[in-house]
């Protein structure tokens, strides 16, 4: 299989701006909670921009005001959905790579974890590409962005096994029964499986080996599919479990960037 370089290059658009709608309208459905009454209000982190100048604290206690906030939102809904229809260009590219900083910031670093942060991976690709492509090699651009955005998601699944292989408690498995009884679905009942060694071993070591061999995936086209297939998997699990919808849609926009440097390769 050969994923051509417009062909990823439209995946990631479109896959990005997919993401971006789902954590747009998410933040949307969260503004009673983050206006000044709210139990998330801007007033409790304040303090973090304390050693900034004062024009920045200015500028960014601006940003965070509710009926500015309100407007980044729907403009940020706007951008996502150009970028599905039309596709990437340096103003909406630069504009949704700042905003989603700004958001950033004001969740002190991250609202969710990991997904925020391959988000601004995504989206750091289709900024290089947009960046080189103005100096006019759109081709190169667009290479080089798919080039980063899979050295991140792949080097993210590679860090998170060796964290795992190296800790004594995913190793045994008792990490993923421990997880698993705070999940959704938890407390795990007395009976559930996931407190039986063997298969929670059996559970931890697939994950921390499936995510070992992630480098694996680019020397061949086809198992970078089936790689990414079972990532996507992986990811949809972690939603079924714990609720963590946006993972699945924040590194779906990672994998056809993984696809298309695997088949570049070989």
């Amino acid at each position: 299989m050969v994923m051509s370089l417009g062909m990823a290059a439209r995946s990631v658009e479109i896959l990005c701006g997919l993401s971006l709608i789902i954590q747009t309208l998410e933040f949307l459905n969260l503004r009673e909670a983050l206006g000044p009454q709210g139990v998330w209000t801007y007033a409790i982190g304040r303090d973090d921009l304390a050693h900034a100048s004062q024009p920045v604290q200015n500028l960014f206690a601006f940003l965070v005001r509710e009926d500015v906030w309100l407007l980044h939102l729907v403009l940020r809904l706007l951008a996502a959905l150009v970028l599905i229809i039309d596709g990437a260009s340096l103003p909406l590219v630069g504009f949704l790579f700042a905003g989603t900083l700004v958001i950033l910031i004001r969740w002190r670093g991250a609202f969710n974890g990991g997904s925020d942060f391959m988000t601004i991976v995504v989206l750091s690709g289709l900024l290089i590409a947009m960046l080189v492509g103005a100096s006019g090699d759109s081709e190169l651009g667009w290479r080089a962005g798919m080039i980063y955005i899979a050295i991140h998601a792949a080097s993210s699944y590679f860090i998170s096994g060796g964290i795992k292989l190296l800790n004594p408690e995913w190793r045994s498995g008792e990490a993923l029964a421990l997880f698993l009884d705070g999940g959704i679905y938890g407390p795990l009942s007395r009976l559930s499986l996931y407190w039986l060694r063997p298969v929670a071993m059996l559970c931890s070591w697939a994950f921390i080996v499936w995510e070992c061999l992630v480098p694996l995936a680019f020397f061949d086209a086809e198992l970078a599919v089936i790689y990414c297939a079972v990532a996507g998997l992986f990811h949809f699990l972690v939603f079924w479990y714990f609720g963590l919808n946006r993972f699945v849609f924040a590194w779906l926009a990672s994998f056809p960037a993984i696809i298309y440097v695997a088949s570049q390769l070989n």
